[in-house]
């Protein structure tokens, strides 16, 4: 199971900033990371959000304005957000959590790309009175 592996650092401290709207994760190998809630959403370890396989990602969009409403401890191996958008499927293990902070400033960039190509914005657009949520992901990302 995901967050369980003995190479996996270990969170020390969990702070959620709601004015900032980000996640300050550390570990005890010392790292240290904030992660914007955006971030979190986006990269969801949800089958909603990633799909079930390599192709199946579900880009999402207009997640700018995102709070986290909840976290919730799952066992002894990670968290579960629920997001103001409804969505709180996605169960953040500490491996994940982790990776999600060591590789922020790519993974941010590849979503602002993924955004760019997709022609979609990180800001929800009104779209038959409904705010627009995802656009499917073509080929590999």
């Amino acid at each position: 199971m995901a967050g369980l592996d003995k190479n996996t650092p270990l969170p020390t401290n969990i702070v959620v900033h709601r004015q900032s709207r980000t996640l300050e994760v550390a570990f005890d190998d010392g790292s240290n990371f904030r992660l914007p809630f955006e971030l979190l959403r986006v990269y969801s370890p949800s089958a909603e959000v990633r799909g079930h396989g390599p192709g199946q990602e579900t880009l999402q969009v207009g997640k700018r304005d995102v709070d986290l409403v909840s976290l919730e401890p799952v066992g002894n191996y990670g968290v579960q957000p629920t997001f103001s958008d409804g969505h709180s499927t996605g169960i953040y293990s500490w491996d994940i959590l982790h990776a999600l902070g060591r590789d922020q400033d790519r993974l941010w960039a590849d979503y602002l790309a993924a955004l760019e190509a997709a022609g979609a914005s990180r800001d929800p657009e009104p779209r038959d009175g409904m705010a627009t949520t995802e656009v499917r992901r073509e080929g590999k990302q």
